[in-house]
This record gives C-alpha cells, structure tokens and sequence, in this order.
C-alpha cells in the first residue's frame, strides 16, 4: 500500500461518522507511556511527544486512561475532579495540544469516563462529610447507619472487590462514628447514588466538557455498576457474578435501570456532529450484553473472552461466533481485546504450561462456560512465584504474535495495549516494597495485583531508563533492552514491523463487516473468509498445515515453510 493511498484510506476513514465500527484502536496507561518532563511519570505531553510513533503504527485512535486528579488508590480510576488533568500529567492546555496532534495525524482520542465511584477526595465527597447525616450533601453518594447496638457493624455483608467490606465508617463532624458508605471498590472510591438528580447531571456536563475540547468518544468503566437498589432493609448478600444470579435482579450488577442513564448519555453523544461514540466495559452475561452495545445506549461493548480462554482453535472459533452473533443482535460491531491494564500480558499467558500450572494449583480457575480461565490461571502462577520451568517465553510470543494477527483479521474493531506491538511480556520482577496496585495490599498472598502490566514502556535500548524520560514509577527489567522500540524498529522481523505491516495490509483489505468459515477451518485450523478475496488461517496446533492452493501471501506470524503453515502461526492470503 503506498503511503499515499495509506493517508488517503487514513483520512476516509478519519471522517467516516462510523469510524469506530472497525477501528483498531491504542490504549495507552498514560502514567508508564512515555514522560516529556523527567519526573517518572508518564504524561500527556509524552503522548503528543510519540504521534508520529502511533502514526506510524497505524492506529487509528487512542484510548487515555484516567488522567484526571487522583491520588493513585486505584491507578488513576479514583477521580478527584473529572474536568480536569492530574498536575503531575500536565494542564488541560496539554490535553488540547494532544487532541490537536493526534487529530493532525487522522487519529481519534477516547478518553475513560468513570461513573460508577469517586475519589473520596472529590469535592462533593469531603462536602458530604463536612455536612453530616440527613444533609442533600449526602444524599449524592450511599450512605447508610450501621447495624448493631451502636451501629458498629457495616449495613450489610457486601464485599469489595479489592478485598474485605463494601463499607467504610465514616467520623462525624463532631468527631463521634457515624455512618458508613458504598464502595465497591476500594475504601477511597465512594459509589455514586445513581438515584440523584446531582450525579445525572454531573456526568453529562462531563460528557460534553470533553466532547467540546474535541474528545471522538468515551469508554465506560464498569458500566454495568451505576443503578443500584438498597431497599429499605439491605439483604445481606455477596458479591457474586453476574452468571449466578437473576438477570435484572442483583442489588448492584447489572441491573436493567442502568439502561435509562445510557438513554441520557446517548442523547448527549447525538448532540454532536458526528455524534460522539461510547464502549462499554461491562462483565455481563452475553444475553445482557447486547443491550449496552444498543445504539440507543452507548453503542458498543467489549468482548472480554478473547482475555480468558487458552490458546487453542475450539477457544477462538467459539468466541467469534459468539460475538459476531451478539453484535448482529445489538447491531453494533464486536470489539476484540488480548491485552489490557488490567490482565496478564498475553505472550506471558500463552507461554504457560497450562496443564502443569493446574497440577500445582489447589483449584481449576473456571470460566462460566466450565472452561479453564488463562487469566485466572496466569494470575495464580504469578502467586506460585512466576516459576520459569512453567514458562516457554518464545512459544508465548509465538502464540501471541498468531492470536493477534487473526483478531485484526476479524470484523469489528480491535484494541491494543500498549506494549503488545512490542511483544512485552508480564514484569514479574517486582519487589513488594515497589509495588503500586492496591489489590495486592488489600489481598496479601492472593493477589500480585496488576503493576507487572503497568511497567513503563522501553522506548531506547542504551538510554536511561530505556528512553521512557524519568525514572521509571515501576521498575523496568533488564530483558527490556530488547524490546526497545528502537531496536525492534530496525528488525524486520520484529513484533513492532509485524504490526506495522498487519495494520497498513488491514487498512486496504477491510471492507464489509462480513465473515465466513473458509475450507480448512476445523479441527486446529482457523480459516477466514473476508470480502474482497481477503483469507487468514490460523494453525493453532503443532504440527504444519498445507495451504490451499492459489492467492498470494500478505503476511504471516511466522515465516512460511514452503506451501505449509507451521503450527502456531497465522497467515494472510489475497486472491
């Protein structure tokens, strides 16, 4: 593809009101991207510092974690004022120069919109401690008096997902207890009481404080939190997955009043010219999904499977068809995702001896669907020290660099994470005492948390601190000289050029959001069929595989052997 006709398809699709319906889209941990000022952090100006690096990466918009005010109790996702920049990060100036830089470059910005908790250090929040029981301060956040004689015990059993009670007592102006307050998370993130007029407004005057500094759309965190129902007696009851309860019917997961906000934020997004766009993170059943990636609600929802299941061909097929059939429901488009700030790098996930790995666990992390969860499972191998013998760094990446090219081969739109164009794999030499995740405080011997994701990126193998501009907040390991942007920039068969190349070839071969299963699918094979003559096979087992005859070769995970696909590998056809 020429690079004229490449900044040509860039600017169609640039100004195509559905841009996102198969968009490839960069998220970036702004605080471990890269730092401008040398402070250790990483921050906003260091993102408009690397446009020409995504551009040449072919992306076609980013996505900013927070960014906002916070204290750092939850990576960024405890807001303390949600219109404005963290200090340490730059200024809202900062912001509109990035905007402006990634727009120059026909790249989108989303930016995360985080509605379901505060910070506790939120303006309204320390108003509804100043005010006291009973005030209008409080009535914008879950207060409630405790149980016991004295109402010493939490309101209910509930606990937070980062480990012990969903409640936190509260001093009292006068210095007495009081009450106690929702958190699902962390203690320094209060819930939201979604049932105030204060919060809906709130959150829609934020919509459109971003969307007016030019911001292309949105995504939600915890989307499928919000709408709560307390009751008059709270009942006691954990907090279990979704899966395992009534649909509609769970206190504060997913409850279908939670649709009547994104009717009032899609209103908002309409506003605009083109209209702005959203994508839910919502960990629901896939029944319910469809109805976030409504177009009369935010109008897309991640596919987390793609981040659960192994490396195996049954695995794949299964989680397209199950998505694509979900996105022809919602009539959105799927949203495929390997990676995140969130989870076990997936070159690490998928160089697991899985079935070793669960010999040494005392219990089989499952999916819903009775499968074994890889994420689960990659997180529990952490707990046993991260041992190497179960670790086959190379067959990870190779796996890796496979799985990713037959997500782009996909309909729909696909999310990296940072650091995958670089075949990163998880950080794991992190002492306690560096450690920043508060789930690894809060769950001390269960939970090694999620820094060894968040490490900051490697962009110069000789510089210090491999060019990332500061000390580092994480600590960077030695095998990341490697994987510097710099030296995989001159290797052509790097993980870095394979993207390049599989999102300059995706941008000319993706036309309609249409998919077939092509001749050789079945058994280990994955087998594509894309309009246009376009093909990709995956061969998820071992052994080669012989290629069907005719069409040319666009690219492969690895290279060829003759007319045959070596195992683990995926290749691109054009007939």
């Amino acid at each position: 593809m020429s690079g004229q006709t490449e900044q040509h398809a860039r600017a169609e699709l640039f100004n195509c009101k559905d841009w996102w319906r198969q968009a490839v889209v960069y998220q970036i941990y702004p605080r471990s991207f890269h730092d401008a000022n040398g402070d250790g952090l990483g921050d906003i100006q260091g993102v408009t510092a690397k446009a020409d690096y995504l551009a040449e990466l072919g992306v076609d918009a980013v996505w900013l974690s927070p960014f906002y005010p916070s204290q750092l109790a939850d990576g960024g996702y405890d807001v303390d004022d949600y219109r404005n920049v963290d200090p340490r990060l730059g200024t809202l100036e900062d912001f509109d120069a990035m905007v402006a830089a990634l727009h120059d470059h026909r790249i989108k910005v989303v930016v995360d919109i985080v509605p379901n908790h505060s910070s506790n250090l939120h303006r309204w929040f320390q108003e509804a401690l100043a005010a006291g029981p009973g005030s209008p301060e409080r009535e914008r956040y879950i207060f409630r008096e405790g149980k016991g004689e004295h109402g010493q015990l939490p309101p209910s059993d509930w606990q937070s997902l980062f480990g012990g009670p969903a409640w936190t007592r509260v001093s009292e102006p006068d210095g007495t207890p009081g009450q106690w307050y929702m958190h699902i998370f962390a203690s320094e993130q209060p819930d939201w009481n979604w049932d105030h007029p204060d919060v809906h407004q709130a959150f829609l005057d934020t919509i459109r404080f971003w969307a007016d500094r030019g911001v292309d759309g949105f995504r939600i965190d915890v989307a499928h939190a919000l709408a709560k129902d307390l009751g008059e007696e709270l009942v006691d009851t954990h907090a279990l997955p979704n899966e395992f309860q009534e649909f509609g019917a769970h206190p504060f997961w997913d409850r279908d009043e939670v649709h009547e906000i994104y009717a009032e934020w899609r209103a908002a997004f309409n506003e605009y010219d083109p209209p702005r766009t959203a994508v839910a993170e919502a960990w629901v059943h896939p029944d319910r999904l469809a109805r976030y990636a409504s177009p009369d609600g935010l109008g897309q929802a991640f596919s987390f499977d793609l981040l659960e299941v192994p490396f195996t061909a049954e695995n794949f097929r299964t989680a397209v068809t199950k998505n694509l059939d979900e996105a022809r429901r919602s009539g959105a488009s799927s949203t495929w995702v390997l990676s995140n700030h969130d989870v076990v790098r997936h070159p690490t996930r998928y160089g697991l001896d899985l079935d070793a790995l669960l010999e040494r666990l005392d219990e089989r992390p499952l999916t819903p669907s009775g499968g074994t969860d890889l994420s689960v499972a990659a997180k529990k191998w952490l707990l046993l020290g991260s041992p190497e013998d179960l670790l086959d760094r190379a067959r990870g990446l190779r796996r890796a660099r496979a799985a990713e090219l037959l997500v782009l081969a996909l309909p729909g739109s696909a999310y990296i994470y940072q650091g995958s164009e670089l075949g990163l794999y998880e950080v794991v030499e992190i002492n306690d005492d560096e450690r920043q995740d508060p789930s690894f405080f809060r769950n001390p011997g269960k939970d090694q948390g999620r820094d060894g994701c968040r490490v900051p990126l490697p962009w110069e193998k000789s510089a210090d601190d491999y060019g990332f501009g500061g000390r580092a907040h994480l600590p960077q390991p030695g095998w990341f000289a490697e994987h510097a942007v710099d030296v995989e920039s001159g290797d052509q068969e790097s993980t870095l050029n394979l993207y390049r190349s599989a999102l300059a070839a995706r941008r000319e071969l993706q036309s309609a959001e249409e998919l077939e299963w092509g001749a050789l699918n079945g058994g280990d094979v994955v087998h594509l069929v894309r309009p246009g003559g376009w093909e990709s096979v995956t061969n998820f087992g071992t052994e080669p595989v012989q290629l069907p005859e005719g069409g040319d070769v666009v690219i492969s995970s690895q290279p060829l052997e003759g007319h045959a696909l070596p195992g683990e590998t995926t290749v691109w056809l054009r007939r």
